[in-house]
């Protein structure tokens, strides 16, 4: 395995938070015309949802270059790339730039490519292993839709 691959998924969700909130920056203004009501969006929740990414991302370059964390960095793949097909999608459908867009597609999904081919081919991980890893990291689009739908209390 290259030295950069446990890194890279740190390195891309750092650009990619760069992109969104510093330059071109906007995420917020532009997601606040995407959804009607993002009352449940505040700076916090951004804040928490990106530091935990990023915790994430430490954690699971620690665990792969300790020979363990190939499902989990695999997993991250898959929820970073699906993040960068959902602003494509957003992209396309509010037919207005998402800040995000340049790196989730030329950045997250090439990686995600990348490490499935690289981890399957080695032997590192089994089908059965990626397609666990694919749909829980492909799920939280799905989840942050359902999270805007909930009823409020």
């Amino acid at each position: 395995m290259p030295d950069w691959v446990p890194w890279a998924p740190l390195a891309a969700a750092l650009l990619h938070i760069f992109e969104e909130f510093v330059y071109p920056g906007g995420f917020v203004g532009w997601y606040r015309r995407y959804r009607v009501d993002v009352s449940r969006i505040t700076a916090r929740l951004l804040i928490i949802i990106n530091a935990a990414l990023l915790l994430a991302c430490w954690d699971v370059a620690i665990l792969l270059r300790r020979g363990v964390g190939v499902p989990y960095w695999l997993t991250i793949a898959a929820l970073t790339g699906s993040n960068g097909c959902w602003h494509a999608w957003a992209s396309v459908k509010s037919r207005e730039y998402s800040p995000g867009t340049i790196t989730g597609v030329a950045i997250y999904v090439p990686l995600g490519i990348y490490g499935y081919y690289h981890f399957l081919r080695s032997g590192a991980a089994s089908m059965t292993t990626a397609l666990i890893a694919a749909t829980v990291g492909c799920s939280y689009p799905f989840w942050s839709a359902l999270f805007h739908r909930a009823p409020r209390r």
